[in-house]
């Protein structure tokens, strides 16, 4: 069986957002209280609130294109996320040790070490 590092990239995403009220849930409070329009106005909690949200759900998105690319057994195309994935995780890991990086570096060594499927081959010259 074939693990879908796109469904695993979305669960990922769904962790990080479900997450956000736990992490963040004064600062989001008050964007919402103060009707979100202009909302972050320079407060470094509320920024931090907002991007944490906006991460879960552009991971969440490349999650769904990693899915799409998977089902059409595109791996070339998925060799650069993984690198992307891989140098994102280094980054983050080291700009911030105790965070949740450290879950993209499996989906990351997946889509770089697997292997590309044959090509299926069929006799259409009506000739078998």
């Amino acid at each position: 069986m074939k693990i879908s590092i796109g469904r695993c990239l979305m669960a990922i995403a769904l962790l990080h957002t479900v997450y956000a009220p736990w992490k963040y849930g004064g600062p989001l409070l008050d964007i919402a209280g103060r009707g979100f329009y202009n909302s972050i106005a320079g407060d470094p909690q509320r920024a931090a609130a907002t991007w944490f949200v906006l991460f879960g759900a552009g991971l969440f998105m490349l999650g769904l294109t990693v899915a799409a690319l998977e089902k059409q057994h595109a791996t070339q195309a998925l060799k650069p996320i993984g690198w992307a994935l891989l140098v994102l995780g280094c980054v983050g890991v080291v700009l911030m040790p105790a965070s949740g990086f450290w879950l993209v570096f499996p989906p990351a060594a997946v889509l770089l070490l697997r292997k590309a499927r044959p090509a299926k081959t069929s006799d259409r010259s009506g000739l078998a």
